[in-house]
């Protein structure tokens, strides 16, 4: 997690490996404050603004070897930085080298630039990974009574963050991601907690990103969403090699929302399911949710997007009584793998939307006229409509 006010800017995390299909140049990954109006979208800059104080990794006794364990040089790197915060900020520079690291915290007004060439890895020993008491939106650890483990890169009493748990105004830019299960992640809460918690993630941005994941879901939305998840913009994502390409996940005793969500000028190449809604994924916490809480999700429009070596167009599978709606899809073309080219590209049930321009054809569920749509669809002109008739 990265506070507001931090920047995370990291060289091809992926070393010498470069993507066969470049769309975008990698790799920084931002966050900009702010959160009213349009002012929470990434504004592309060539270089960020320096900052009065630097120093290097290697002046706390870190060595880039792959081997060698550097959490204590980074947590000191950090405490020695803190006290920059108030004198404009300080910068933490990582030259080229793979650094093995446990768990280290940020701060406000830094940044941690990694130069081309520059990995982070994250320890395989537990014992450099302290167990931190679980979110309020979560109710409990998942893997251990009572806690789980702090995140490689963590930070806390945060507001802006990201890869977001109830979070508004992030900015996930310019980055490369190629990860065993999800590679973006947005979540708010898991069942009653969340409920009670009630914070959803919303304002968030993610652009300019090339995402990987053979396991898991390349940009994926819950299953832990009860708080809400909303007002979501994402384009010029190149997915690839992956799973689910983007997937929105919830299941019975949710509660909460995914709605408000544009996807739009990205290509999705060597995935099994280039779309998929899942109405029945993820467990409970405990026997104390409420197996009524459903889930809503709606307003999704997902267009100008290109797949190649697709096996499965798409999976959109809604909620008994609780159908998905307001689904919308246009300008979308798929190229099916040849040992599916006899499968049925879409497979639909409890959902409903538009399409317009969509191959493979899609499920009658979603073939109403997309003209005739502008009301129930969600867009990103819809949004800014709303926006100013509100102030």
């Amino acid at each position: 997690m990265i506070e507001s006010g931090s920047h995370f800017t990291p060289g091809n995390p992926h070393g010498t490996r470069r993507s066969k299909h470049p769309l975008l140049h990698p790799l920084r990954l931002t966050l900009f404050e702010g959160s009213k109006g349009y002012d929470w979208h990434c504004k592309y800059k060539k270089t960020l603004a320096q900052r009065p104080h630097s120093v290097t990794i290697t002046e706390f006794g870190a060595v880039g070897d792959g081997m060698t364990m550097n959490t204590v040089a980074f947590q000191n790197a950090v405490f020695y930085l803190r006290s920059f915060a108030d004198k404009g900020g300080a910068q933490l520079y990582v030259p080229k080298g793979k650094w093995r690291t446990g768990s280290f915290s940020l701060i406000s007004h830094l940044t941690l630039f990694l130069d081309k060439g520059a990995i982070i890895i994250g320890s395989q020993d537990t014992l450099q990974w302290p167990v931190v008491e679980p979110l309020p939106s979560y109710g409990r650890g998942l893997e251990i009574s009572g806690g789980c483990y702090q995140s490689l890169i963590y930070g806390e009493n945060l507001t802006d963050v990201v890869i977001t748990d109830s979070c508004s105004a992030v900015c996930i830019e310019d980055s490369s991601i190629a990860v065993g299960h999800d590679a973006i992640s947005l979540k708010s809460g898991w069942d009653e907690y969340g409920i009670a918690y009630s914070k959803p993630s919303t304002k968030i941005h993610i652009t300019r990103v090339s995402l990987e994941s053979p396991l898991g879901s390349a940009l994926a939305f819950g299953s832990e969403m009860s708080g809400g998840i909303n007002v979501v913009h994402a384009d010029h994502l190149l997915i690839q090699n992956s799973k689910i390409g983007i997937n929105f996940k919830t299941t019975r005793g949710r509660g909460g929302f995914i709605k408000d969500i544009a996807i739009s000028h990205s290509e999705i190449w060597d995935t099994t399911i280039a779309i998929q809604f899942d109405g029945h994924c993820g467990n409970h916490p405990d026997e104390s949710y409420d197996a009524n809480a459903l889930p809503a999700i709606n307003r999704v429009t997902i267009k100008n997007i290109i797949g190649q070596n697709i096996s499965v167009a798409g999976e959109l599978i809604g909620i008994e009584h609780d159908p998905f709606t307001a689904i919308c899809l246009s300008k979308i073309n798929m190229t099916m793998a040849d040992s599916h080219e006899a499968s049925a590209p879409w497979i639909c049930s409890n959902v409903s939307g538009f399409s317009d321009e969509v191959h493979p054809e899609p499920c009658s569920d979603l073939q109403f006229n997309f003209s005739n749509s502008s009301v129930l669809c969600y867009s990103i002109a819809s949004h800014m409509y709303t926006l100013l008739a509100s102030a």
